[in-house]
């Protein structure tokens, strides 16, 4: 046994640094190795898991007997049933309400659905989440109780109208500040000679880094287009997705232009110089508006601190006897 290990012995006692290099390096390749192996058959293992899980799911699924497929057509059949009776009515506030969520972005035809169903479960969700938390926060509330339950349920209900409004008004803010950039660019391509069609998908490609939904919404109007609407009923949909005046008014005088046959070219140029006149004087009434605005901050928070800077002084002169 000795002289099997004997040249090994002489190896170590020659270069022990070489041979403690080497056996470090072993040990870190085989620890290595062996983390890699057991990481890519612990994937393996959790995508087979995935694989089955879905497989159950889809059974699940498509089991009339599961809980999955139960909760799946109760909500299908709740919404099914929300629509029909609100989305799809004729009445002048329904209708309201599918213009303004249009506006804001809420494209889906059962988005009504979904609006009712919301404030409904946020009036009742926020009702019950008040009944349990003012006991808890004061217990001494006993006169005021029902009232502040009802509030936080009123409060619930009118969250959903109130999320949907600044959304509107967040999104008019960036189609009015684009509109007339969008008549400018239009103008550029009407005179290089491009069609109506081509011109607004070339200036919607244009426009959707710098004004996101408005870029969207022109795509959306030469998709209508490309499906075979005319150009008066793709702008007037465009109009009111927008919720702009200006939107509405150019939608007329482009479908005034066709029938009236006259320059196209022409009308956009002139309609652009009257957006960009418009915006200039936005931009004018903001700032005319602003010493007005400035005047209630300067009274509230300035003048005190400058009326104190400045009798202080002499306020203290006149209690020191100096």
């Amino acid at each position: 046994m000795e002289t099997i290990f004997e040249p090994f012995f002489r190896l170590l006692d020659a270069y022990p640094g070489l041979v403690l290099g080497t056996f470090v390096f072993m040990a870190a390749s085989s620890l290595s190795f062996g983390v890699m192996a057991a990481v890519r058959v612990r994937n393996s293992v959790k995508r087979r898991a995935a694989d089955i899980s879905i497989q159950v799911g889809r059974r699940a699924h498509e089991n009339p007997r599961s809980l999955r497929y139960s909760s799946i057509k109760a909500a299908q059949k709740l919404l099914d049933y929300t629509t029909k009776n609100y989305s799809e009515s004729n009445d002048k506030n329904v209708r309201t309400l599918r213009k303004q969520l249009l506006q804001a972005g809420f494209l889906d035809p059962r988005a009504s659905a979904y609006y009712f169903i919301a404030r409904t479960a946020l009036a009742v969700g926020f009702a019950i989440a008040a009944f349990f938390a003012v006991p808890i926060f004061n217990p001494e509330v006993t006169a005021m109780f029902w009232p502040v339950v009802i509030g936080v349920g009123l409060i619930g209900y009118f969250l959903p109208g109130f999320c949907i409004s600044r959304r509107i008004a967040r999104r008019k803010a960036e189609h009015r500040a684009g509109f007339p950039d969008f008549m400018d660019l239009l103008v550029v391509c009407a005179d290089a000679g491009l069609s109506m069609e081509a011109a607004l998908d070339r200036v919607g490609r244009e426009l959707a880094d710098s004004y996101p939904s408005l870029g969207a919404n022109i795509h959306m109007a030469t998709l209508e287009l490309r499906a075979g609407r005319t150009l008066s009923d793709a702008l007037e949909h465009f109009g009111d997705r927008l919720g702009l005046e200006e939107s509405r008014s150019f939608a007329t005088l482009l479908q005034q232009s066709e029938e009236l046959g006259s320059s196209m070219t022409e009308a956009l140029r002139v309609y652009s110089d009257d957006m960009r006149h418009k915006r200039l004087s936005r931009a004018e009434e903001k700032a005319y508006s602003l010493p007005a605005k400035l005047s209630v901050p300067l009274v509230l928070c300035v003048f005190p601190v400058l009326v104190i800077v400045i009798m202080l002084p002499v306020f203290v002169r006149l209690k020191g006897g100096m």
